[in-house]
């Protein structure tokens, strides 16, 4: 009897160390805690979908960053668009707002500015400028996901 428990015995030992290990592997490769949205979308609906998602994921505890191009920068501006979306009556702008509270760094792109009618006095206090060295630096972080609306 015990010289054919031995080899069930070794088999679950091995598999429960298996799955020690993987439990470990796991933990070191666990989701992204840092997003970055690249918003350029002059889509009223594409704008606001980015801001809810950046919402939900921020609210889930991970770190939201976003950079506005393009037209989307005019998120950006103290005059924002106020196009509200159905169901909440709410405009990207104030999802936008509402990622700042959360602690999302927000940026316009390095282009926004010069190619626009507008200077930094217009953005709204928090929103910064983003520079092509720094924003390359955040999109290659091994831990940071970027997504592009």
């Amino acid at each position: 009897m015990r010289q054919l428990l031995r080899p069930i015995v070794l088999s679950v030992m091995a598999a429960a160390a298996l799955a020690g290990v993987s439990a470990a592997n796991a933990d070191e490769h666990q989701s992204p805690r840092q997003h970055l949205l690249i918003v350029t979308s002059a889509s009223v609906q594409t704008q606001g979908m980015a801001m809810v998602l950046g919402n939900a994921i921020a609210g889930q505890g991970h770190q939201v960053d976003v950079l506005l191009c393009d037209r989307a920068g005019d998120l950006a501006l103290q005059n924002a668009p106020d196009d509200r979306l159905k169901p909440n009556d709410v405009s990207p702008a104030q999802l936008l707002d509402r990622l700042l509270q959360q602690g999302a760094n927000v940026s316009v792109c390095a282009l926004y500015l010069p190619n626009s009618e507008y200077t930094q006095a217009d953005l709204r206090a928090g929103i910064e400028v983003a520079t092509p060295p720094d924003m390359a630096a955040r999109m290659t972080e091994e831990n940071t996901r970027v997504y592009s609306f």
